[in-house]
């Protein structure tokens, strides 16, 4: 990556610039300080911006904002981690004392050469970065899936409880219809049963009467 990949970088708190570094002329001082003014009031963010074949980038957290102005053929993973790592020093330097009290730009005699050195440094180490970066994305997309996964099957659960209690009630069900079943079966069984003795008996009178009708007539009892 080549050296003039990083253009200018400056740190703020709020909208006022305290520390800021370039080796090159132009407008994008101005530019980032308008773009400054104009970010979004939520906290905790990353911001990129495109003009004029650069990248305005910014990272806001807890109420100062970081800046780097790259070429456009620099990714946003390498400026992101530029300013990540600028913040971090200049946080373990100045946080919580000098920072909140130092004036507009008064920090960069100090802070100025650290951050040509942060820019040094991440331009020697572009490739590495990227490549861990995209690593870390991976890691991170695996992360998600295996999640969504495990989302998932606990929902698979639920579904396979919810079917298991279906399963359970059908069986029942089953049961009961079975059970119905053979009683039913039995009460027709028995009135057939019944029905056929009646039928028998009914057949026996006919016998009889007809047998004592022919005695009668023929005087059986002789």
């Amino acid at each position: 990556m080549s050296q003039e990949s990083f253009i200018y970088s400056f740190v703020a708190r709020g909208t006022m610039i305290l520390a800021e570094y370039t080796e090159f002329t132009g407008n994008f001082p101005a530019i980032a300080a308008q773009c400054l003014q104009k970010l979004p009031s939520s906290n905790n963010n990353k911001f990129t911006y495109n003009c004029d074949h650069h990248t305005f980038n910014f990272l806001v957290e807890d109420g100062y904002s970081y800046c780097v102005v790259a070429k456009d053929t620099v990714s946003k993973q390498v400026s992101i981690a530029f300013l990540e790592r600028m913040k971090a020093d200049f946080m373990k330097r100045y946080g919580g004392g000098k920072a909140d009290t130092a004036t507009a730009k008064s920090l960069n005699k100090e802070f100025g050469p650290i951050m040509k050195e942060h820019m040094k440094y991440i331009i020697e180490h572009a490739e590495e970065i990227e490549k861990l970066l995209k690593v870390k994305a991976q890691v991170s997309e695996v992360k998600s899936i295996m999640l969504e996964n495990i989302d998932k099957a606990i929902e698979r659960g639920e579904n396979l409880t919810t079917l298991a209690d279906k399963t359970e009630n059908l069986r029942n069900q089953a049961q009961e219809y079975r059970k119905q079943g053979t009683q039913i079966r039995r009460k027709m069984w028995y009135q057939n049963m019944k029905i056929k003795l009646i039928v028998l008996g009914i057949l026996l009178i006919l016998v009889l009467i007809i047998w004592l009708s022919i005695c009668h007539g023929f005087d059986c009892t002789n």
